[in-house]
């Protein structure tokens, strides 16, 4: 491979690794899965030897499996504490919502308001709206928490084996 394209693959891949990190918190851009095609671009660019396969289908994995359990955590979060079906809509929405209005933190607001503005919506009292808010909030946090955990440790190997 030629030296010159061999560094804007690494740079690239940086540049998605970090940009993997910055995705954990924006709904918008998917975090674990650009964290994990950086290290495909880094294998690329130095002749697969980096990785080991073994790594790489383990890591290709867990970036799936948490891409999958950033949708279900807030779920269950919010149905353990006791949110319905307009609780859920309206934390999706308040979260898309808040994301513009409050970034980066608009997510949580907007997650926690849209929840208990749903669960008012369908005739909850206070505390029980207020409850569910927390449940979403307290499963946003999961599942961020998860997603730059394995972010994190991506841009780990990343860094380590850039140099």
């Amino acid at each position: 491979m030629d030296p010159a394209f061999a560094v804007v693959l690494i740079i690239l891949g940086l540049i998605l690794a970090i940009s993997g990190l910055i995705g954990c918190i924006l709904p918008i851009i998917p975090g674990p899965p650009l964290s994990y095609i950086a290290l495909i671009l880094l294998s690329l660019a130095k002749n697969w030897e980096p990785f080991s396969a073994a790594f790489l289908i383990v890591m290709g994995v867990i970036a799936l499996v948490v891409l999958i359990l950033d949708y279900v955590v807030p779920l269950i979060g919010a149905k353990k504490y006791g949110a319905t079906r307009l609780g859920l809509w309206g934390s999706i929405i308040g979260m898309v919502v808040g994301i513009f209005f409050f970034p980066p933190f608009g997510i949580f607001i907007g997650g926690f308001a849209g929840a208990m503005a749903g669960e008012l919506f369908a005739g909850k009292a206070g505390n029980e709206a207020l409850r569910a808010g927390i449940g979403v909030f307290i499963g946003n946090l999961v599942s961020i928490g998860l997603k730059m955990g394995l972010s994190g440790v991506i841009l780990f190997f990343y860094v380590k084996e850039m140099l």
